[in-house]
């Protein structure tokens, strides 16, 4: 597309891909907005997006699934090959629940559907740069709902908790098991009444000591080691993000 823009210090590096150039350029628009985010680039398909993530060594890739030579599932792979450090969210339609498990198998570490709002686009970004996994509610119940499913044909092995359980604190306890519900950061603080920093460092806290690296693995974790009864793991109508 066009030359590379110049970055500020500091900033988050975007690559914004799209097949649909009218969509592309929206997103464009609203992240131009945010102080602490720079857009370096946009690509039109996944070869293109491939060759630009390569050469502009962004932070963050926003990536459609379905696109023209080299659809978004493929071209995450490539793009994490070239660039192992960049974070990428699928912003698709696609609601199916084959596209999810693929992109996270690719290497993604969030899934938005279109309908996101242009509050919740730049706090994604924020939210994947900083380590965090960011997953529309609907498509994390889908996923959940998987892994519980998968929890019950393992029912067997008991509802005992793992010897691992110990490790952590009442309070740890309570926000992984929100974590595994689909609730973010801001739902959990107001849910236990404490604040975002202190939920972020109880999930930092939860991954070094059960030696996971995202959100989306704590969560598998808790509904197959029981933290989580399969049953409530499609959520009680509160695990939808309320922004």
């Amino acid at each position: 597309m066009s030359g590379t823009p110049p970055t500020r210090l500091g900033s988050i590096k975007v690559l914004v891909v799209d097949d649909h150039a009218f969509f592309r350029r929206g997103l464009v628009s609203v992240l131009a907005e945010e102080p602490d985010i720079d857009v370096v680039g946009e690509a039109g398909d996944g070869e293109e997006a491939v060759a630009r993530a390569a050469a502009l060594r962004p932070d963050v890739v926003l990536l459609d699934v379905r696109m023209p030579r080299a659809g978004g599932i493929t071209a995450c792979s490539g793009i994490k090959s070239a660039v192992p450090d960049a974070k990428i969210v699928m912003l698709t339609m696609s609601d199916e629940e084959e596209d999810l498990f693929e992109a996270l198998k690719a290497g993604a570490t969030g899934y938005l559907l279109k309908e996101i709002s242009v509050v919740e686009l730049p706090e994604a970004v924020r939210a994947v740069s900083n380590g965090q996994s960011f997953i529309n509610p609907s498509m994390a119940t889908k996923l959940i709902g998987e892994f519980a499913a998968l929890a019950r044909k393992d029912g067997e092995r008991g509802r005992s908790q793992p010897a691992s359980v110990p490790r952590l604190t009442g309070r740890e306890t309570e926000v992984l098991r929100l974590v595994a519900r689909g609730l973010n950061n801001r739902d959990i603080a107001d849910r236990l009444y404490i604040s975002d920093n202190t939920v972020k460092n109880h999930v930092r806290n939860i991954l070094e000591k059960l030696q996971l690296h995202s959100r989306t693995e704590a969560a598998v974790y808790a509904i197959r080691e029981k933290f989580l009864d399969a049953d409530d793991a499609d959520g009680d109508g509160t695990s939808s993000r309320s922004r």
